[in-house]
């Protein structure tokens, strides 16, 4: 049987031949080695801003600068080393939001994706420029407010959207209630994002594709999502596990040792909740321990360092330094099915090949499926 072939992932006049993003995972964890690795297999690489600047050896004393200076580094890194499409991840609760934006404006970033709070102004800080801008919500509410605030402010509209569900890693925009609520899903909120988009598709004069992410595993995964409307993924967990991955080996290692039982949902000093692996640093601060901590700025406008166990930035530093005794992992759901590490270019393959023998298998049973109903 011919093999079907996988339709790319188109984002204005950006193309990218594998309809995966690897998706932005701080602090340091997607950096220039991993972000460039997916670019070259064909997706689209992300660079995570969040804290990239503690990776400097100044980062606790100019901490605005060494943000700046590292973001710069990073990006520049990656485009020598691939030619693909390259992304930077801009939290929106980042103090120091504008300044990395407009770093990587600078620098010639293709799509800046954006999350943890509403991108309402981001455009502001990007007119003029050819820079895509990815909004990351988790909802058709956030998608259409979005929308509509930069058409009517700035007469533009977001080039694409990725929908990020309550099966994802890391920060989550969800109460802790609705992590487990099906109308919370992927499956509810990735159609009801794509109907936002098409409403405002005319006015844009293209199309605004959606992006879903958050629990994706196979490539049977990435099929369904396709199949559903999205026009392409985005995945983190199983990108942790590779040879490029900027993390050190421990954290790795920890991915592939932690079981689906390990999964914790803790409740981060930004106050949001956040899916993590379960290990003695939690258990403490679970317990009521507070980790002592000299807060070096004040990176994230919700964090109250006041009453806060313990400094978010400095405990996913440790981690990706190994040091998982002083800090700890965050991890998608689908976690515990990490068994070894590969090479994202393997990896890749991997998911292609099982995304379009899964595409070949729905358009089989669909055809039998028109064929007995006539």
């Amino acid at each position: 049987m011919t093999a079907h072939p996988l339709k790319g992932l188109s984002i204005g006049n950006l193309f990218a031949p594998v309809p995966i993003v690897q998706g932005g995972m701080g602090v340091g964890i997607s950096l220039s080695g991993l972000a460039s690795a997916t670019a070259n297999a064909g997706g689209i690489g992300v660079i995570a801003a969040a804290g990239i600047g503690l990776l400097e050896a100044d980062g606790f004393k100019d901490f605005l600068g060494a943000n700046i200076r590292a973001l710069r580094r990073e990006i520049r890194q990656a485009r020598e080393r691939s030619k693909g499409i390259l992304g930077v991840n801009i939290m929106v609760a980042l103090r120091n939001f504008p300044d990395l934006v407009k770093t990587a404006i600078e620098e010639g970033i293709d799509i800046i994706f954006s999350g943890a709070g509403l991108p309402m102004n981001l455009p502001e800080l990007t007119k003029g420029t050819k820079t895509k801008l990815v909004p990351i919500v988790s909802s058709a509410r956030a998608a259409a407010l979005i929308a509509k605030r930069w058409l009517d402010k700035y007469g533009v509209l977001p080039d694409a959207f990725v929908v990020e569900g309550p099966k994802a890693g890391g920060h989550l925009g969800y109460k802790a209630e609705e992590l487990t609520d099906p109308a919370f899903s992927l499956e509810t909120t990735v159609p009801a994002v794509i109907e936002v988009a098409k409403s405002f598709e005319e006015r844009k004069g293209c199309p605004i594709p959606v992006i879903a992410g958050g629990g994706i595993y196979t490539g049977d995964d990435i099929a369904k999502f396709l199949e559903m409307g999205a026009e392409g993924v985005q995945m983190a967990t199983r990108f942790v596990a590779t040879d490029e991955c900027d993390a050190d080996l421990a954290f790795k290692q920890a991915f592939i040792s932690a079981k689906e039982c390990d999964l914790a949902i803790i409740k981060s000093p930004v106050g949001m909740p956040g899916r993590a692996i379960r290990n003695a640093f939690i258990d403490e601060v679970e317990a009521g321990h507070k980790a002592p901590f000299s807060c070096p700025y004040h990176c994230i406008h919700t964090c109250d360092i006041e009453t806060a166990p313990y400094c978010i930035s400095l405990a996913l530093l440790n981690a990706q330094k190994g040091h998982l005794d002083r800090g700890f992992a965050f991890a998608g759901a689908n976690v515990g099915r990490v068994d070894h590490i590969v090479p994202v270019q393997e990896l890749v393959d991997e998911l292609v090949t099982e995304c379009e023998a899964s595409i070949e298998r729905r358009d089989a049973e669909h055809s039998m499926e028109s064929a007995a109903r006539t």
